[in-house]
């Protein structure tokens, strides 16, 4: 994450960055200033809790049922269908929640 790190606190800027270890920066840019240990850390930090807090979406994307079931149900003009593809939607939601 450090890598991602520094694209975000210094955009456009050149660096190589060896086992993710800031001890291990080769800054090779002089239009930007390195960012600072505590800069890099805060931001890996801020990083990994959006990570934590949209992990719910990512769970859900692998259980949603196939969009083409919906389509599928609309072309066909079959209300069951259509409502069978939201309930399992529903029941993704309820079983992965968005955190408050």
């Amino acid at each position: 994450m450090i890598t991602e790190a520094l694209r975000l606190l210094r955009p456009g800027a050149k660096f190589t960055v060896v086992n993710e270890d800031y001890n291990q920066i080769d800054w090779l840019d002089n239009s930007y200033t390195k960012p600072t240990r505590l800069e890099v850390e805060n931001k890996v930090a801020e990083l990994f809790k959006n990570y934590q807090d949209t992990q719910y979406q990512r769970s859900r994307q692998l259980e949603y049922p196939p969009i083409t079931d919906y389509l599928d149900g609309v072309v066909k003009g079959d209300q069951d269908q259509i409502d069978a593809y939201i309930a399992a939607c529903q029941a993704v939601k309820a079983k992965y929640p968005k955190p408050e």
